[in-house]
């Protein structure tokens, strides 16, 4: 059975493990540590709300949302992070996660929920639009790298 929460500093070690199979996905290299702090940053400053999957005992996937506005004058949540671990992979828990960050949006009675995923995320692109998210064909998306920037 499929259990889905808000995450607090509790769940740090286990999503830790998580975010960091999350960034190797994404070919990032593993940072532990690293993982751990940014985590942590986010959730002690509320900068971000994480619900995590458990089955049983074990963490198997997490979804972390961002508040933002629009320029339509509502709040909206920006779905920045979804991630299943492979071994639970098929199990419709990313589906659970999307409906968890779907009813919450309700009744924080935002907007809605923004995301954004690579082209090459076959499973996610598969996903979204099976879940009511439509791509955004009105806009372009742009990046600016700032060359000031160490991590």
């Amino acid at each position: 059975m499929i259990t889905i929460f808000k995450a607090t500093t509790r769940h740090l070690n286990d999503l830790t493990l998580l975010f960091d199979a999350y960034r190797i996905f994404y070919k990032k290299e593993s940072d532990l540590d690293g993982a751990k702090e940014f985590l942590k940053q986010r959730l002690t400053k509320k900068q971000s709300l994480v619900f995590m999957a458990y089955e049983g005992p074990k963490a198997v996937g997490f979804t972390q949302l961002y508040p933002n506005s629009s320029v339509s004058m509502a709040p909206l949540w920006i779905l920045n992070d979804l991630f299943v671990a492979p071994k639970h992979r098929n199990k419709k828990i990313g589906i659970q996660l999307l409906k968890f960050a779907q009813v919450f949006a309700i009744e924080t009675n935002t907007k809605g929920i923004s995301l954004e995923t690579e082209n090459t995320n076959a499973i996610g692109n598969q996903l979204y639009p099976k879940m009511d998210f439509k791509k955004d064909k009105e806009h372009n998306f742009y990046f600016w790298n700032n060359p000031n920037f160490s991590s």
